[in-house]
């Protein structure tokens, strides 16, 4: 952990002693986990809890139509979404602990891909993406469930869609902190051709971790590929914050604005 520095002095009889004072820098890292569609926070519990044991405060929480709002899910739309993860990153940032110049973001895709566009309107330095989902930006305000009605998802998902053409890819194409992507082997929902374009858009990123975690299906509906992914993540985070603590990146990446 970076420690801040003071010169003292100690008095004593005949005058002073010089002294160099160390203490620990009484912020830390926070960390905000995002589920996916049809998902709920308890998915992000335990890796949330492995990652508060080294160090950094996190924060998992219900995207709108999911827990205790799943009745609301026929009609929620991406928008009403971005707003509970602004409000979300928010109230993690207001923990007194924080250091908000060092909160990643972790997300999984649906929520993987509004994670993505947070980006562009909160300063994240760390971003975590785990089979980010790709939409068209037509639709915007559309209900989410239908958009699978309304829009040839699957087709779309099987292109390289370049980054000027998706509101996702565009704010990963800006994005200067430093990645972590991660696929399915066998993934059917989210194709390898998404992870593509995301791959091609993370050009600014500070550093890219990418990932495949073998044998695993989107929703990694099995125990190996769930240990698999937590410890992806909570390793990738270690290394990330201990270069923080170590002094190895500079100031967080302005990533503020649209």
């Amino acid at each position: 952990m970076t420690a801040e520095r003071y010169g003292v002095q100690i008095k004593v009889e005949n005058g002073y002693l010089d002294g160099t004072l160390l203490a620990p820098k009484t912020t830390v890292p926070g960390v905000l986990f995002v589920h996916g569609w049809g998902g709920n926070q308890g998915q992000y519990l335990e890796r949330a809890r492995q990652t508060a044991a080294f160090g950094c405060v996190c924060l998992t929480f219900d995207l709108t139509g999911h827990g205790r709002t799943l009745d609301e899910q026929q009609n929620v739309t991406r928008e009403t979404n971005l707003q509970d993860l602004l409000a979300a990153y928010d109230a993690l940032v207001a923990h007194p602990s924080i250091d908000r110049d060092a909160v990643a973001v972790i997300g999984s895709s649906y929520g993987g891909y509004l994670a993505a566009i947070l980006t562009e309107l909160r300063p994240v330095r760390w971003l975590g993406l785990r089979v980010p989902a790709l939409y068209l930006d037509e639709g915007w305000n559309t209900p989410k469930r239908a958009l699978h009605v309304e829009h040839d998802l699957v087709a779309y998902r099987k292109r390289i869609v370049p980054s000027s053409d998706n509101r996702a890819l565009r704010a990963a194409a800006r994005f200067g902190g430093d990645v972590l992507l991660v696929e399915s082997e066998h993934d059917e929902i989210v194709p390898h051709t998404v992870i593509a374009s995301y791959l091609q858009a993370f050009l600014q990123a500070h550093s890219l971790t990418y990932r495949i975690i073998e044998g695993a299906d989107h929703g990694l509906s099995d125990d190996p590929s769930q240990r698999a992914y937590t410890a992806l993540v909570v390793n990738w985070l270690v290394e990330m914050v201990a270069g923080r603590r170590a002094g190895v990146r500079g100031t967080a990446p302005d990533q503020t604005g649209t």
